[in-house]
């Protein structure tokens, strides 16, 4: 506290006291002489001795009353700095009190934060300052305690002081609580207007039209936007919680603001809502993208994969029967093998089918398109498998009719030789003899005589069947029957040789 200069009547008062102590000497002396005097003329000893009894008594008097008028001018001086001192700390008071009540009202979380920290200042000098006001209050208390004359005075200007301090300690309470409910407005806001932005970046990339050039493209696409969906759903959740939390609590913490955060929280969570629609549209619309260029990618592998075994079929029919039965258990195993292909264009076709019904103008027409590529390039596979299989069957047959001409022409050659290999006979024994031998010749020309009726029978089959081969087929029937003639014819012949042969023995 500043001390306050003394008032001029305690100064006066003070030189007042050290003239008197100046003439105290004087005084001292004359009662010293008066006492000296009165044992050297006892006459007058009576009065002087009254005279300086009454110098004593006025002496004492004046000392008495200027001491104290010394204490009234020590108590006066001590109220006069109570009042000053009480004065200051309530004109500091009020200094701080404008501080404390003014409503200006941050703009951005930076200005509030700054604010926050001057009030923090504010108030730590406020809390610095209950000193003096407990200075003040034990003078007070002091000067009360010793019955000052100005004592209830007194009381009342300490009571106005500490009034005054409380209040003062509860407008920055109500000040610091104003500035942190702007400052949790302001880091809302903040907050707000982060992630607003932060959506809005996420909107661009969201709302994006490319769904890709072809398979590769768009699985990059889709495989990306997983990622980015999968990211901003996982943040983005974590972030609008956490502010729809921040907002909650000043909406229910009664925030003079309610209405505006309120306001704020709607925004952010419809612009949440729209960005998890975008983001589940392009989901979709990638999904679909996929879908499609997978068919056509698909498509294009098993139209690839029909081709190639429809390329692969071999032109090769054989030279012999065993050679082209070997190729027809080839061509089984082929035609197994292609009907794992059977699934993929099944499949190719049902999604064509499907697909179709989603798409409408040129990506109808690209589905039709692969389909009918795929469809017919099978069809042509079955009818060029179906076509070997039956061609490899013509050959089977026609190397089975072959092979029966063959040896039906080998065994009329070995009974051409047995015929022209009997001689004539050179008696009636041995005439009888050749002739029951060629009747055994006979007899084995009868017996094939199924295995000729067999043969033609398949080889005029096979011609009626328009076979690859027929007219080489019949050419072999041909060159059979001529053989099989000749053959009778020889046989004929050389029963009638026989026969005449046989008549001198039969004259003699």
């Amino acid at each position: 506290l500043r001390k306050i200069t003394p008032p001029s009547s305690l100064f006066l008062n003070q030189t007042l006291q050290k003239e008197i102590q100046g003439h105290q000497p004087r005084i001292d002396e004359i009662q010293r002489r008066g006492q000296t005097q009165s044992q050297v003329d006892g006459e007058r000893q009576s009065a002087l001795e009254e005279r300086l009894v009454e110098l004593g008594e006025l002496w004492d008097q004046l000392k008495a009353e200027t001491d104290k008028r010394h204490d009234r001018l020590i108590e006066a001086n001590r109220a006069q700095q109570f009042y000053a001192d009480a004065a200051e700390a309530e004109a500091w008071m009020g200094e701080q009190e404008l501080h404390m009540m003014s409503e200006e009202k941050a703009k951005d979380e930076q200005i509030a934060l700054v604010m926050v920290k001057k009030h923090q200042t504010l108030e730590q000098a406020l809390e610095d300052y209950a000193q003096t006001i407990h200075q003040l209050a034990n003078s007070s208390r002091l000067m009360v305690t010793s019955e000052h004359p100005e004592s209830e005075r007194i009381t009342l200007r300490q009571a106005q002081v500490d009034k005054l301090y409380a209040g003062l300690k509860d407008l920055a309470e109500e000040r610091r609580g104003r500035l942190q409910e702007r400052l949790r407005l302001t880091q809302l806001k903040r907050e707000v207007d982060d992630l607003e932005q932060w959506i809005a970046e996420r909107e661009v990339v969201a709302g994006s039209h490319e769904l890709g050039q072809d398979y590769e493209h768009v699985t990059m696409l889709r495989d990306k936007f997983r990622e980015f969906a999968r990211d901003t759903s996982t943040i983005g959740q974590e972030r609008v919680d956490g502010v729809n939390e921040l907002a909650d609590d000043l909406i229910e913490s009664g925030h003079p603001e309610n209405a505006s955060v309120a306001e704020w929280k709607d925004g952010l969570n419809e612009a949440w809502a729209d960005l998890l629609e975008l983001i589940d549209t392009r989901t979709q619309m990638l999904a679909a993208s996929y879908e499609l260029h997978r068919f056509h990618q698909d498509a294009m592998e098993v139209l690839g994969r029909v081709k190639e075994k429809k390329e692969g079929l071999p032109s090769d029919l054989g030279r012999d029967l065993n050679t082209v039965q070997h190729l027809h258990r080839q061509h089984n195993t082929f035609e197994n093998d292609i009907q794992a292909l059977s699934g993929q264009v099944n499949q190719v076709q049902d999604d064509a089918a499907r697909l179709q019904k989603a798409y409408a103008g040129e990506k109808a027409d690209d589905i039709n398109r692969s389909e009918n590529a795929v469809s017919i390039a099978w069809e042509a596979l079955l009818k060029a498998g179906q076509a070997r299989r039956l061609l490899l069957l013509d050959t089977v047959e026609k190397f089975r009719f072959f092979n029966m001409v063959r040896d039906l022409m080998l065994w009329m050659d070995g009974v051409n030789l047995q015929i022209d290999a009997h001689d004539s006979p050179r008696d009636v024994s041995s005439a009888g003899l050749v002739i029951a031998n060629h009747q055994d010749i006979k007899s084995e020309i009868e017996t094939r005589a199924d295995s000729f009726t067999a043969c033609v029978d398949l080889g005029k089959s096979l011609i009626n069947n328009n076979h690859y081969a027929s007219d080489e087929i019949r050419e072999k029937l041909a060159q059979l029957q001529e053989k099989r003639e000749r053959i009778n014819r020889n046989w004929q012949d050389k029963m009638d040789h026989l026969q005449i042969g046989m008549h001198p023995y039969h004259v003699l």
